[in-house]
C-alpha cells in the first residue's frame, strides 16, 4: 500500500526538497476520500531541537519516534533528526518552514529572533526570573506568538517548550548585577549582549562547547548557560559563584508548514495536538527540575542526583536585584528591543504584556 512522506531535506539539497514538499502536499490534498478510505500510512520526517541536550534525547526523541505511533494506532509512523545535524542552521528554519522544505520544526526564539525581533518577546532578558512568571508570560503573548507566525511565515503553531534557565556562573564573587561592571561575560543572544553592556560588562559570544576553555583561558571571566548543562560541561570547576536568578531561559516552538498541516487527515491533527499538549508539559517540568538539580550540584548538595557534586556559591535572588531587575527592564531591556522590532512590537507588547507586567513599552 502506498504511504504518505513529509521529509526533511539531505544536507544540500533544500530547495530541490522544496519542490517534492510542495508536491508531495498538492498530491496529499488532491487524495480525496478514497485515501481516506484507505488509510494508508503517513511518514513524517521532522527538524528537532538541540541535539545532545535532554529535551531532545529524553522528550523530543522518544515522542515522535515510539508515543505517536501509539496515539495514531500506527497510522503515522514518525522520524526526528536534530537540526543541527541536517546541516540546516538555526537561522534557516523559519525560512525553509514557510517553504514547506522543512515541514515540522523545532524552532529556538532567540536565535529565529536576529531576523524577526518581535519573536522572541516571551523571552527578553530578566523578564522572567523563575518559572512561573515564564509560564504567565507564555500564556499572555501565546495568541501573539500563534498570529505573526502564521501570517509572516505560513506555520502553524503546536506547541512552545523552554530549556532550563540561563544562570550567570562567574569565576569570582559577586553578589548583585553590579559586580558585573568590567567582567567579560559569555552570552549567547542580541539581547543578553545589550544587558550586559547596561551594566558596564563586556558581551562576548562563545560557542556552548568552549565555554569552560574560555573561563580556563582567561576569555572570559562569567558564562550564561544552564544550570545543570553547565555543571555537565565542567563549569563547576573553572567558577565559584552562580546565581539563581534566570537571565532568559531558551525558549522554542514546535510548528508545521501550513500546508502540511493541512494535508494530514483531520482525526491525525486532533492525536497529534493531543500528545503535543502532553509533550509541552513534560518538556516545561524537565526545565523546572533540571534549572532545580543544577543548582543542587553545583552546591555541593545532597540531593543532587544526575550532575557533578562541585562547591560553588549559590545567590539567592536578593531584594537589591529585583529592583535593579524591574529598572533595567524598564530602562534597557525593553527599549532596546523596540528599537530593533519596531511601532507594531510596542504597541503588541503594550496590549499583551503591560496590562500584567505594569511596564509600557514606548515606541517615539
Amino acid at each position: 500500500m502506498a504511504s504518505r512522506q513529509f521529509g526533511l531535506p539531505q544536507p544540500l539539497s533544500f530547495w530541490s526538497w522544496g519542490l517534492r514538499a510542495a508536491c508531495l502536499g498538492l498530491l496529499l490534498t488532491a487524495a480525496g476520500p478514497s485515501a481516506a478510505e484507505d488509510n494508508p500510512p503517513i511518514h513524517i520526517k521532522i527538524a528537532g531541537g538541540l541535539g545532545g541536550v535532554a529535551q531532545y534525547s529524553r522528550h523530543e526523541a522518544p515522542f515522535w519516534t515510539e508515543q505517536v505511533p501509539r496515539l495514531t494506532r500506527g497510522r503515522v509512523r514518525a522520524e526526528i533528526t536534530p537540526h543541527n545535524s541536517t546541516g540546516i542552521r538555526g537561522t534557516e528554519m523559519l525560512p525553509l518552514m514557510r517553504l514547506g522544505v522543512v515541514p515540522f520544526g523545532t524552532v529556538t526564539l532567540a536565535v529565529a529572533a536576529a531576523e524577526e525581533p518581535e519573536l522572541n518577546a516571551m523571552d527578553l532578558p530578566l523578564l522572567n526570573p523563575d518559572i512561573a512568571t515564564l509560564r504567565q508570560t507564555v500564556t499572555l503573548w501565546r495568541p501573539r506568538l500563534e498570529a505573526v507566525l502564521r501570517e509572516r511565515f505560513g506555520i502553524q503553531l503546536l506547541a512552545v517548550y523552554t530549556y532550563p534557565a540561563q544562570v550567570m556562573f562567574c569565576r569570582q564573587p559577586f553578589t548583585s548585577f553590579g559586580d558585573l561592571a568590567g567582567r567579560r561575560i559569555r552570552v549567547s543572544s542580541v539581547g543578553l549582549s545589550e544587558l550586559m553592556q547596561a551594566l558596564g560588562a563586556t558581551p562576548v559570544i562563545v560557542p556552548f562547547a568552549e565555554i569552560v576553555g574560555a573561563v580556563r583561558g582567561g576569555v572570559v571571566e562569567c558564562a550564561v548557560t544552564g544550570s545543570l548543562s553547565g555543571n555537565a560541561l565542567g563549569l563547576h570547576t573553572v567558577t565559584s559563584h552562580l546565581s539563581q536568578q534566570a537571565m532568559s531561559w531558551g525558549v522554542s516552538f514546535f510548528g508545521a508548514n501550513i500546508g502540511a498541516w493541512a494535508a494530514l487527515p483531520p482525526e491525525v491533527r486532533a492525536q497529534l495536538q493531543k500528545g503535543l499538549a502532553g509533550l509541552q508539559e513534560d518538556i516545561w517540568q524537565s526545565a523546572d527540575r533540571e534549572t532545580e538539580e543544577g543548582f543542587a550540584c553545583n552546591a555541593g548538595r545532597p540531593d543532587c542526583t544526575t550532575g557533578t557534586r562541585g562547591q560553588m556559591v549559590v545567590l539567592d535572588d536578593a531584594s537589591h536585584d529585583r529592583q535593579r531587575r524591574d529598572q533595567l527592564m524598564r530602562e534597557t531591556v525593553l527599549p532596546s528591543w523596540v528599537r530593533r522590532c519596531g511601532t507594531e512590537c510596542a504597541e503588541a507588547w503594550n496590549r499583551y504584556m503591560a496590562p500584567a507586567r505594569g511596564i509600557l513599552a514606548n515606541s517615539d
